[in-house]
């Protein structure tokens, strides 16, 4: 018999929040190393789930399966595969939900995905779907007990053209079948309780969990902005321009923001935190230092309730 995860939903039905992590699968065995050595950093802390990305079209669809795997046999952590429309037909987007059926998995983050390297309009396939929403409503279809997680932007998808049409959009993925949304990262975490407002004002009842990324150079910092159009604090930004060119100090002064962004948001009684960690063992070693003194972290109970 397949060995089975457990559901996450039911997690954020308990009172303690949530800690996971977001691994992307290596190019070759040099990462690969990276990747166990950050793993490794950061299992200590217990972590409720991980997940594992999923390139553009599948493109690292067979490293997905395979770290995937690696995370779940070997260091037994409850994994949440990635799965995206980008460059896929419908067929293949149900032949790979059998294979990962079938191998025991019951929870799948479901996004469109981003247009792939070198484009900047995501194209539909022409035998694919064109919305998240699409992709969870395939999924709840096909499997009905799989656990869906699906993304939020607390400052606009990119490509919506408004705030109030973003949120009508995840409003869809929610009535398709999600059980639970994890946001794009941000850095300002008033950002983040506006949201929320916003989510719940629209009807959105589902567990939001902020997803963070700790800054680890201004190159990153750039890309991942532009991408996602996550803004950055002026004290932040001020610090940043005062490193740059020292990557460890920028590095340092990453690390310390998101501690202090997760600290801020357990006190406030959020459903937990999802760390965007890039398969870093440095920094996940530094930021493991700092959340170790969140290992019991205050209940919901205890703090507004989100």
């Amino acid at each position: 018999m397949k060995l089975k995860d457990p559901f996450f939903h039911s997690f954020y039905e308990e009172n303690t929040p949530t800690r996971s992590f977001e691994f992307f699968p290596p190019k070759d065995n040099a990462g690969l190393a990276r990747l166990c050595q950050t793993v490794e950093a950061l299992k200590p802390l217990n972590p409720s789930f991980v997940s594992v990305t999923y390139g553009a079209g599948g493109s690292t669809q067979t490293q997905t399966s395979r770290i995937a795997s690696l995370l779940r046999n070997d260091y037994k952590l409850p994994v949440m595969p990635h799965l995206t429309c980008v460059g896929a037909s419908k067929d293949s987007l149900c032949s790979h939900l059998d294979q990962t059926y079938q191998a025991g998995y019951r929870n799948i983050m479901a996004l469109r995905g981003d247009p792939p390297k070198g484009q900047n309009i995501f194209t539909q396939h022409r035998e694919g779907l064109r919305y998240g929403s699409d992709l969870v409503a395939l999924i709840k279809d096909r499997y009905p007990d799989i656990c869906i997680g699906v993304g939020g932007y607390p400052e606009k998808h990119p490509e919506a053209s408004s705030a109030d049409k973003d949120l009508e959009h995840l409003k869809i993925k929610v009535e398709a079948g999600a059980s639970f949304i994890i946001t794009q990262l941000f850095f300002d975490n008033t950002v983040y309780f506006r949201f929320i407002d916003r989510c719940r004002r629209s009807g959105i009842t589902i567990p939001i969990v902020p997803g963070i990324m700790p800054i680890l150079s201004r190159e990153q910092i750039l890309r991942f902005t532009q991408t996602c159009g996550a803004t950055i604090p002026t004290p932040l930004l001020n610090q940043l321009e005062l490193a740059d060119g020292d990557d460890l100090a920028m590095e340092e002064i990453g690390v310390t923001w998101a501690g202090q962004q997760i600290d801020e948001l357990l006190k406030c009684g959020v459903p937990g935190y999802h760390l965007y960690i890039l398969n870093k063992a440095r920094s996940a070693l530094a930021l493991a230092n700092i959340l170790k003194e969140n290992t019991e972290p205050i209940t919901r109970a205890q703090s507004l309730a989100i």
